[in-house]
């Protein structure tokens, strides 16, 4: 793929850089295919020497999953600071702090939910586990249910799959626009409010009738 030519290097301290290094590759990755887009490329464009890379990542592909960890797991802020409001307030901010990432990082995002990303890659499915685990916590700690016990396994695995719905709505939105931006601020902030009012506690009622019948819980 043709590059820019290579950036001007300065000085920054190793996490400014770290940082640079991202970003750039972020949008490279986002912008081509993991195939395409090389150590080299990346390096020109951040201005930093090839080495540099391998050191802070270890080489492409340590760099390209630290990139999908980035959009996977890192989109924290979406439940920093929520106001004291309702519980349907606070979850329609969550959504829209997501929807702003997603947006923000549109090619990236799309690479890293993608099949196509690096093959079925044990390291990727990891990460993606691990932003649907702590996607439920933040979850829970946006609808102010973070002290939840009975139930709590099943209720974190409905949240999972929420996850996975979110993943196949944005590709309504960005790849084939079925539905806008704000459809899916409604749908998804509707939806997970549906989960955690209304199925979750009728499924805790089916479990707890269940247990009352003598069947396996």
């Amino acid at each position: 793929m043709s590059v820019q030519p290579a950036a001007r290097r300065r000085r920054l301290e190793p996490d400014q850089r770290k940082a640079q290094i991202l970003a750039v590759a972020r949008r490279m990755f986002g912008a081509g295919t993991y195939a395409s887009v090389s150590t080299t490329d990346i390096a020109n464009e951040a201005g930093v020497a090839r080495g540099l890379i391998n050191h802070y990542f270890g080489g492409k592909r340590g760099l390209y999953l630290e990139v999908v960890r980035q959009m996977m797991v890192v989109p924290a802020p979406a439940t920093e600071n929520l106001p004291m409001t309702t519980v349907e307030e606070r979850l329609a901010i969550g959504v829209d702090r997501l929807l702003d990432v997603v947006e923000r990082n549109r090619q990236m995002w799309l690479t890293a939910i993608g099949p196509e990303a690096i093959g079925r890659d044990a390291d990727v499915e990891r990460i993606l586990a691990e932003g649907d685990e702590i996607a439920a916590d933040r979850v829970l700690e946006a609808a102010m249910m973070t002290d939840i016990v009975e139930g709590r396994e099943q209720l974190r695995a409905m949240i999972r799959s929420y996850g996975s719905m979110v993943r196949a709505a944005t590709r309504e939105w960005l790849v084939r626009g079925t539905l806008s931006r704000q459809d899916l601020r409604v749908m998804l902030t509707g939806s997970i409010l549906h989960l955690l009012e209304v199925t979750f506690p009728a499924a805790l009622r089916a479990r707890r009738a269940a247990s009352t019948d003598g069947e396996p819980s």
